[in-house]
């Protein structure tokens, strides 16, 4: 589309915003855009409707159909009602649980959701203050509900805010669903959406009693409370990086019988301007350094962090040195699994039916430590939702032990159906008292699976985009990507080729192509060398990003070589990112 075509089209766009259907303010800003000389940002905010990725409705805040505001998350809501009075047509009284996280404007939103769900006769359970993502999943099968929202735009800067939806399972929506209520949002107009006139009888708050239940239900996973008990002194520093999560994880650690839990006070400050951090995500070095100043300063343990919205966990530990070293998403993963499925066949738990998921960027060390012990590993497509795809599927046939993704997301309980950074939580400090059972810190726990199960360096990089132009860009790389595919990666030979678009997979050793089996299709390519490398490319669905995630493997012999060989893979890397021009 030409500029001068594209420009037409968003200014009439625009200029419906103008009418009397919107409310002052919003004119106000829509006509500030429409009067600016630039007229990239009217373009930014008009150029597109939103849509449902891997993470639901997300955006930047701000007038426009490309942005989050009362009106888009106004749509959003009376077509999700719309289609769940169709679907639920049988049902006396459909029910919805809404949460939402420390954002600005996320009560807000929360509260609008409420109030058209209640006009359309709709039962709207909002809880009282912000909570975590988990909590909400929880809720929903804990009430029977239909649905679920929850206000929160995750990890993201503090620009943006989104909407998750969430079916009766507690699990985000999935095809047909997520298309489904997306296509009722597109025939919504404004004037259609009933942001007054709902009974306020059908708005009940939801409070303590919610946590306090969901806690009880979280002590149930617990594998070695009596390690606990011989070491519950282990000091662990949590931050909430000034989101959901200090509304309940230091009560959860506390409630399984953990007495050293450190805070870092400027961080447990509720605000959706992050002022502590550039970005609110456990993923960034950085977003951890005030709890890492404090577990030094405190002679800690571990140090927690976890995103705003509290379904991220990640965590620190000390090394040989005694020094603070931060785990990606797949080394927490793979503690987790390895420590679930160990504990499980301690305790004579292994029956056969147990099974554990990753999404296909995650490490493939955790799929070699499940079936080593004779545990099946399912793969599905990045993003949680998924995961709770398998768990729906398998729900009264095979007992869920644990599953998670790269991006520091982790569930190890099935009354939950999205990544829980509360349950991960109490895990992880669990697991560092049962190593001190074993003589061990968690730092010689990790070598030591290294060395039973192979070794693995993973590392992900996000190039990021922004805007109409950057989406273009990204579209423009994944197409060299199919079109010129790479021959060679790091000085090994690729033998294995993954495109998910087209669900085909081409070995090139045996020169056949084969069918991937997936529920449907995704933007995801893979590449798979004689050495066993592994790279992972995709266009971000909640982020103008584009993902590379690489995975590097190779043998360990003993703990003490553990630092040359992770040296050696960490060069490995780098070849492999000029290799990718990354």
């Amino acid at each position: 589309m030409e500029n001068n075509d594209l420009l037409m089209q968003v200014t009439a766009k625009a200029q419906n915003w103008l009418s009397d259907r919107y409310d002052v303010e919003t004119r106000k800003e829509v006509q500030a855009l429409l009067d600016n000389e630039d007229k990239t940002p009217l373009i930014e905010a008009f150029y597109k409707d939103l849509e449902f990725g891997t993470g639901g409705l997300r955006g930047i805040m701000g007038v426009g159909t490309n942005r989050v505001n009362i009106y888009t998350i106004g749509a959003a809501t009376q077509g999700l009602a719309n289609y769940l009075l169709k679907e639920f047509s049988s049902l006396k009284q459909i029910k919805v649980v809404i949460g939402h996280d420390c954002r600005n404007n996320s009560r807000k939103y929360a509260e609008i959701s409420a109030e058209i769900l209640s006009a359309n006769g709709i039962k709207a359970y909002l809880f009282e203050d912000l909570r975590p993502t988990p909590e909400v999943s929880y809720a929903i099968r804990k009430l029977g509900c239909q649905s679920g929202i929850m206000i929160t735009a995750s990890h993201n800067p503090k620009a943006y805010n989104g909407y998750k939806v969430y079916w009766e399972d507690g699990a985000q929506v999935i095809p047909p669903h997520d298309k489904n209520i997306i296509a009722e949002v597109n025939r919504v107009n404004v004037e259609n959406i009933k942001f007054k006139g709902g009974s306020k009888d059908l708005i009940e708050i939801l409070g303590k009693d919610m946590d306090n239940a969901y806690i009880e239900d979280l002590k149930t996973i617990l594998l070695s409370p009596d390690s606990i008990k011989r070491h519950n002194e282990i000091g662990i520093v949590y931050t909430p990086l000034h989101g959901t999560g200090s509304t309940i994880i230091p009560k959860a650690l506390k409630a399984c019988g953990f007495t050293n839990i450190i805070h870092v006070p400027e961080q447990d400050v509720l605000s959706g301007d992050f002022p502590t951090v550039i970005s609110p995500n456990p993923e960034d070095p950085a977003a951890m350094k005030m709890a890492l100043e404090k577990a030094v300063a405190t002679n800690a343990d571990l140090a927690f962090a976890t995103d705003p919205d509290a379904d991220r966990f990640g965590a620190a530990i000390r090394n040989n040195e005694g020094e603070f070293i931060l785990l990606n998403g797949n080394q927490t993963m793979l503690i987790l699994i390895y420590y679930i499925i160990t504990r499980k066949r301690e305790l004579g738990q292994l029956t056969g039916k147990e099974y554990t998921v990753r999404t296909i960027v995650t490490s493939e060390l955790t799929q070699v430590v499940s079936e080593k012990n004779g545990v099946e590993m399912f793969e599905c497509y990045t993003g949680f939702k998924w995961i709770a795809a398998v768990m729906r599927e398998l729900e009264g046939k095979r007992q869920y032990i644990g599953g998670g993704e790269e991006s520091y997301g982790f569930l190890a309980e099935d009354f939950v159906r999205d990544k829980d950074s509360v349950s991960a939580a109490i895990l992880f400090g669990e697991i560092a008292a049962w190593a001190k059972d074993n003589g061990k810190t968690l730092y010689e726990m990790l070598q030591d699976i290294y060395v039973e199960y192979g070794f693995s360096k993973e590392k992900g990089i996000s190039v990021t985009k922004e805007g109409r132009s950057g989406a273009e860009e990204i579209e423009r790389m994944m197409k060299n990507f199919r079109e010129n595919p790479i021959k060679e990666i790091a000085g090994s030979k690729v033998t294995l080729i993954k495109d998910y678009v087209t669900l085909k997979a081409q070995d090139l050793e045996l020169n056949e192509e084969y069918t991937l089996e997936m529920p449907t299709t995704s933007n995801v390519l893979q590449y798979f060398t004689k050495d066993k490398t592994k790279i992972s490319i995709r266009p971000s669905g909640t982020e103008p990003k584009i993902k590379f995630y690489i995975e590097v493997h190779t043998k360990l012999k003993n703990r003490e070589d553990f630092d040359s060989v992770d040296a050696a893979t960490e060069e490995k890397i780098k070849l492999i990112c000029k290799d990718l021009g990354i």
